[in-house]
C-alpha cells in the first residue's frame, strides 16, 4: 500500500472568508483559529503582509473535492 501524499485545500467546512485558514489548519493539524489570528497580526502592521499572502492562497489552493 502507497500512502497517498498529504494535499493542502482550502477548507469547504471550516471557513470564514475563502477557506484558507482552515485549510492551513486542517493540514497543519491545528486549530484553525490560531492560523486566523496569525493573519490578523499580519493585517495590523499595513495589511500587505497578509493581505498578499491570502490572496494567492485564494486564487491557487484549490477547495478540498472531499468535503461537502
Amino acid at each position: 500500500m502507497t500512502k497517498e501524499p498529504k494535499r493542502l485545500y482550502r477548507s469547504r467546512k471550516d471557513r470564514k472568508i475563502g477557506g484558507g485558514c482552515g485549510g492551513i489548519g486542517e493540514y497543519f493539524n491545528i486549530d484553525p483559529t490560531v492560523v486566523r489570528l496569525i493573519a490578523v497580526l499580519l493585517l495590523l502592521p499595513g495589511g500587505l503582509p497578509g493581505l498578499i499572502p491570502y490572496i494567492i492562497l485564494w486564487v491557487v489552493v484549490p477547495e478540498n473535492p472531499r468535503q461537502k
